[in-house]
């Protein structure tokens, strides 16, 4: 069983920068491992991806630029360093972790619990 643990939203002003983590045990197959957000009354959003081996990165059009994803096999984490925040990005940032390189939430077979990043104007 795949469990995934995400830390480090929080509140943060426009302009600043927050890295959230996703620890991830049981993994134990070539996985594709990705960042969604949702906002109450909308569908989860794709923000970044990448593969158990550190490619195929995909970044999502609206956080392109801002927005760096990576992992350390290591300690199974992956991590979404976020700059250059805006009021829009305010969301529950989910980790997700499947098998295929893909865009869509329902691909993906295990989620974390979720962390609030919210940012202020």
């Amino acid at each position: 069983q795949v469990h995934l643990l995400e830390s480090g939203g929080g509140l943060v002003q426009a302009g600043g920068s927050l890295r959230l983590s996703c620890a991830v045990s049981g993994r134990n197959s070539e996985t594709y491992e990705v960042w969604f957000r949702q906002t109450p009354g909308k569908e989860r959003e794709f923000v970044a991806g990448i593969a158990w081996n550190g490619r195929g990165i995909m970044y999502g059009d609206s956080v392109k630029g801002r927005f760096t994803i990576s992992r350390d096999n290591n300690m199974q984490s992956i991590f979404l360093q976020m700059n250059s925040l805006e009021p829009e990005d305010t969301a529950t940032y989910y980790c997700a972790v499947g098998k295929s390189v893909t865009t869509r939430a329902s691909d993906f077979d295990y989620w974390g619990q979720g962390t609030q990043v919210t940012v202020s104007s």
